[in-house]
């Protein structure tokens, strides 16, 4: 916490909050400062989160208003933002690599400022863009950080934490999706390069990505011992973006298909220890998990706020929708499954950062967020009659966008499955 707080001191020059200034970055967030945290919340009233996380979430904030929200509405009509120049801004304030080594780049705080930011993301007026920005900070690059030679941390880590490249993390394909264990895309060692060649779908940042955390099999072994994560170019000879797949949410995030044929890189970008690359994965995949949770809480609330505020002025029989007993119990469950949510969420994250092994609760949350965002956006929508079936109101975009939760980094079933594993209630083979 000392380290973390010397670093926020540099980094976010907060009067009210820190008293004084320590050298710990380079980087300086003059223009998005924010005074002092949240007046609502105070510091001694949240389980996880200090006065430090509350200033860098008010600065997320207030480059969210300025600079995305404004704009969200056109991007999700051209299906793609601008992911250059967003991640610029973002890097160049420090949100990009905030539990990332200080010296890349990022900021050295632990595991909890990323859940901070996941959930101040949840503000912006989409869900394809915090996706799309998770991917760049929680998904493509914690393996990289945490395993990569210092030269591979040079080359990718450092300009994705400043925004400078765009990533993209390659494992799903089109026949196997959470069954990981199964892909097909290979990487044979000739000399000193290795040769790919196969394929990954649902490559959230494909079409814009500078470079790509690529899963792929380095051997003929057993299937988890087998695979090996690499830094790959996506400017390099061989590399087809075949398509950028239409989707029925998350319009504004470029998700495409691509293929590698004969495409040549070193060993050396060979992330860690050739043949961990799925433990790798695996390990990666908790920080999204979470991620995935902490973002979705944020707008879970919104949507059932902005219910009430619609239920309250719509009427119905003479009264406002609201003042129907189905409607505020209804609510109130909902709200109470936000909240429980949450509790497990910050639960999970302070185990997480005490080094335990939080696969099982990361999992159960994963689950739960997937399930209850489905529930909520249908049952908000409702309330909303006619309005919720239009792509002019929060809700219905929820509703959309939230879908994918229960498929994206592992699907319900496979939850189930992780989490019967720990149970010792799977059938003995």
């Amino acid at each position: 916490m000392a380290l973390c707080r010397r670093v926020l001191r540099k980094h976010l020059g907060i009067n009210h909050v820190l008293k004084s200034a320590i050298v710990c970055h380079e980087r300086y967030l003059s223009e998005y400062v924010s005074a002092k945290s949240q007046d609502s919340v105070k510091t001694s009233d949240h389980v996880l989160y200090t006065q430090e996380h509350f200033a860098l979430k008010d600065s997320l904030k207030k480059i969210i208003d300025r600079e995305i929200n404004p704009h969200v509405d056109k991007w999700e009509k051209e299906g793609q933002f601008p992911a250059h120049r967003i991640f610029k801004i973002l890097g160049s304030a420090g949100f990009l690599g905030v539990s990332k080594p200080v010296e890349y780049g990022g900021l050295g705080l632990d595991f909890s400022y990323s859940m901070a930011l996941a959930e101040e993301l949840g503000n912006i007026n989409c869900g394809g863009i915090p996706m799309a920005i998770g991917v760049q900070s929680d998904m493509a690059t914690p393996a990289l950080a945490r395993f990569g030679s210092a030269a591979l941390k040079r080359e990718f880590l450092q300009p994705s934490i400043t925004g400078d490249k765009v990533a993209c993390l390659g494992v799903s394909e089109v026949g196997a999706g959470s069954d990981v264990a199964s892909i097909k895309t290979k990487a044979v060692r000739k000399g000193d390069e290795l040769v790919i060649n196969g394929g990954k779908m649902w490559t959230t940042n494909g079409a814009q990505a500078d470079w790509m955390c690529l899963l792929a099999n380095t051997s003929d072994g057993p299937p988890h011992k087998n695979k090996s994560l690499i830094c790959l170019p996506m400017n390099l000879h061989g590399i087809h973006i075949a398509r950028k797949i239409d989707k029925i949410g998350m319009w504004s995030s470029d998700t495409a298909e691509v293929f590698f044929d004969d495409v040549h890189v070193p060993c050396t970008n060979i992330i860690g220890q050739e043949g961990m690359g799925f433990t790798y994965q695996m390990l990666q995949f908790q920080e999204e998990r979470l991620w995935g949770v902490a973002n979705v809480l944020t707008t879970m609330e919104k949507v059932v706020q902005e219910t009430i505020k619609y239920t309250r002025q719509r009427k119905i029989f003479q009264q406002p929708v609201l003042y129907h007993q189905v409607v505020h119990f209804r609510l109130a469950e909902l709200q109470t499954e936000i909240e429980l949510l949450r509790s497990l969420l910050y639960h999970c994250t302070a185990l997480y950062i005490k080094g335990n092994d939080v696969t099982k609760l990361a999992s159960m949350a994963k689950l739960k967020a997937g399930r209850l965002a489905r529930e909520l956006s249908d049952s908000c929508l409702q309330y909303w009659g006619g309005m919720g079936f239009t792509s002019d109101v929060l809700v219905s975009q929820f509703y959309r966008d939230s879908r994918v939760l229960s498929i994206a980094g592992g699907a319900d079933e496979v939850m189930l499955s992780i989490i019967c594993k720990y149970m010792d209630t799977l059938p003995r083979k």
